[in-house]
């Protein structure tokens, strides 16, 4: 392959895939260290790519959320064709995410077979759900020759801005006792979502063990960390919707330890290269681990998990309420775990429990 291979990724909607997208990238620039590496993504998403190396540019599609904006994608495609991309990879499997590079003309354009869209592609392929069991697994087979083995996936490493974090915690008056971030939220649905008493009390549980904490999240978000610094007092600090994406990533750089839903923000905190403690419910640890090798999940493995359902169908959320807020704030609390200038003894024993997955 000629080096310097200009190459169009049509990216991910959701924050979480954005991030796991950057495996692909890392990839392609190992395959080809002089490629040029443009992403499209929605406005939301796409102000990670500035915090990846790996790319030349993101560019913004501002279409809301499963909209067809058929004028838009055109006009896009049109504007994309003066830059003469050599390949795309089309990550999403809808038919409109497919649209873009077929109206830029980019002459090879790959990506699986879905929604009868495969007349828009050049390289249609089968997915093979056993052998490309997860997601960050299946946007890796996208950037490789059809059949071609599939390697460890380099773990996503966003960059990291110094000058910004510290502006933040002066503005914020962060930093005043080692930190730990909460994200509450998940925007995929209920059915994610640890209960807010829960990280009300997490948070009460830490505050008393000389922690301080963050509670991150969109404005959305924002009566979720309002519930939480009320219920647990002083030593938290809800930032919910007082922050960019891009700041959070700086944010949680400088926490020692993130608890977090299988949400968006999990895996930005583990490509920040904070410790992760992620407690998962209707979703599997299995399809979208955080990665990095600084985690703890937990995880119940009940009968009826994992449903992938926004909902609880059986409307008792056991596979979350059940996960307690002791045993997770046992994860984060570990003196083996805490910075080494304030590991102390804590009045929480640390134990072995069954939905603590070590990775």
């Amino acid at each position: 392959m000629a080096g310097g291979e200009r190459i169009l990724v049509v990216g991910p909607a959701w924050v979480g895939d954005m991030v796991m997208a950057q495996s692909l990238f890392r990839l392609l620039r190992q395959r080809d260290p002089d490629a040029r590496i443009d992403v499209v993504g929605p406005p939301w998403s796409v102000p990670l790519a500035a915090r990846m190396p790996e790319l030349r540019e993101g560019i913004a599609l501002d279409v809301a959320h499963g909209q067809l904006a058929l004028g838009s994608r055109r006009r896009l495609g049109l504007e994309l064709r003066a830059r003469g991309h050599d390949r795309a990879i089309v990550l999403p499997r809808s038919l409109k995410a497919a649209l873009l590079p077929w109206f830029a003309r980019i002459p090879v354009r790959t990506g699986f077979a879905a929604e009868g869209r495969s007349w828009l592609l050049t390289d249609s392929r089968p997915l093979d759900r056993r052998v490309l069991d997860q997601t960050v697994k299946r946007f890796l087979a996208l950037g490789l020759p059809p059949d071609a083995p599939l390697p460890e996936p380099p773990r996503p490493a966003l960059r990291i801005d110094p000058a910004n974090r510290d502006a933040l915690q002066r503005r914020f008056g962060l930093g005043q006792a080692p930190a730990v971030a909460l994200m509450p939220g998940a925007a995929f649905g209920p059915a994610k979502q640890w209960p807010v008493g829960h990280f009300a009390e997490l948070a009460r549980l830490l505050v008393a063990g000389g922690q301080e904490v963050w509670v991150l999240g969109s404005a959305a978000e924002r009566p979720l960390g309002e519930h939480i610094r009320m219920a647990a007092g002083p030593g938290v600090h809800d930032l919910c919707g007082q922050t960019r994406l891009e700041d959070s990533v700086d944010l949680l750089a400088a926490a020692h330890c993130a608890v977090t839903n299988d949400s968006g923000l999990m895996h930005v905190a583990a490509a920040a290269g904070t410790r992760v403690v992620a407690i998962f419910g209707s979703t599997s640890p299995h399809f979208t681990p955080p990665l990095t090798g600084r985690s703890h999940i937990h995880y119940l493995a009940l009968d009826c998990s994992p449903c992938f359902q926004r909902e609880c169908p059986l409307g008792h959320l056991r596979c979350l309420r059940e996960i307690t807020p002791e045993a997770v704030a046992d994860s984060v609390l570990a003196p083996a775990i805490l910075p080494a200038a304030t590991a102390q003894p804590s009045a929480l024993a640390v134990s072995a429990r069954p939905h603590g997955i070590e990775t």
